[in-house]
C-alpha cells in the first residue's frame, strides 16, 4: 500500500500534484505514492479505492491552489478533496498542506468549513513553478524523515557508480590480447585531433588545396601568367573597373 497520498482538486492545483507525483515515485518508486489521475485502474470502485489509500498511507500531501479555500465543494459532504483530508485527519495521517506558487496564502481557520479549521493550524510547504526543482525536493526530505522506510528506499541516497560518474565526453578503452605498435580508437568522442602512423604517401589533414606535382608549377591570384617554350608576341595584362553599359541603367 503507498505511504503516501497526493490530494488535488482538479483546475486548482492538479499541475503541481501531477509534479509532485513524479518527483516522489522517481525518488520512493511508483508503488510509494498513490496518484488518483494514474493509480486507480479500469474497473476499480473509486470510493473503495481512494479511501482505502487514505486510510492506509503514511502521509498525505494536501495541495492548495489560490481559489483553494473559495471554492464552493468544499462545503459539501460528497466533495471528495474534503473527504479524503477529513477521513485522514481522523485516522491520524499525517497531513502536509502544499501551498500552489506564490500568490497562494496560508489558509485561514476562519473561511473553512466546519472540521477543515484544523489544516489551517498545520505547518505548510510551498511548490513554486520558479523553485520547483528546490521546493520538490525538500518535500520529499520532509516526507523521508517521517516514514523510515522510504528514506531506505530514496534514491538520492543510493551510492553512485563510476559509470554514472562519468561526463558524456569521457571516453573509456580496454585492449587486451598482444599488441604492437599503435592502437587507434575511431568515432565521435569529443574534441581530438587526427592520428595518421606509417604514411607511405601525400596525407593532408587539414583546409586548402593540396599540389603533389612537385615538378609543375602552380599558378593563382590575379594577373599570373606562366609560358612554357617559345613566345614572340609578348604577354600583358590589363587591370581596373569594367566599364558601365549605360543601358544598365535603364
Amino acid at each position: 500500500m503507498s505511504e503516501i497520498f497526493i490530494n488535488y482538486r482538479t483546475g486548482d492545483g492538479n499541475e503541481s500534484a501531477a509534479l509532485l507525483d513524479q518527483v516522489l515515485k522517481t525518488r520512493f518508486g511508483d508503488d510509494a505514492v498513490f496518484f488518483a489521475g494514474r493509480s486507480i485502474r479500469a474497473g476499480q470502485r473509486f470510493p473503495d479505492e481512494l479511501l482505502t489509500h487514505v486510510r492506509r498511507c503514511r502521509v498525505l500531501i494536501a495541495v492548495i491552489g489560490p481559489d483553494w479555500a473559495g471554492h464552493p465543494g468544499l462545503g459539501k459532504e460528497d466533495d471528495w478533496v474534503r473527504t479524503e483530508i477529513l477521513e485522514a485527519l481522523r485516522c491520524g495521517v499525517h497531513v502536509i498542506p502544499v501551498l500552489k506558487g506564490r500568490r497562494t496564502e496560508r489558509l485561514n481557520p476562519a473561511s473553512l468549513p466546519p472540521g477543515l479549521g484544523e489544516l489551517a493550524d498545520l505547518n505548510s510547504l510551498r511548490l513554486d513553478s520558479q523553485s520547483h526543482d528546490r521546493d520538490a525536493t525538500e518535500i520529499g526530505d520532509e516526507i523521508a524523515r517521517l516514514v523510515p522506510r522510504l528514506a531506505a528506499l530514496d534514491s538520492r541516497n543510493r551510492p553512485v557508480t563510476a559509470e554514472a560518474q562519468e561526463t558524456p565526453d569521457t571516453t573509456r578503452n580496454t585492449v587486451s590480447g598482444d599488441n604492437s605498435g599503435f592502437n587507434l580508437q575511431a568515432g565521435s568522442v569529443g574534441r581530438i585531433g587526427t592520428i595518421i602512423t606509417g604514411p607511405t604517401g601525400p596525407v593532408h589533414t587539414g583546409d586548402g588545396a593540396q599540389h603533389n606535382h612537385t615538378h609543375q608549377p602552380h599558378l593563382s591570384g590575379d594577373g599570373a601568367a606562366y609560358v612554357a617554350g617559345n613566345n614572340h608576341g609578348g604577354i600583358s595584362h590589363r587591370f581596373g573597373r569594367t566599364e558601365r553599359n549605360e543601358a544598365d541603367g535603364r
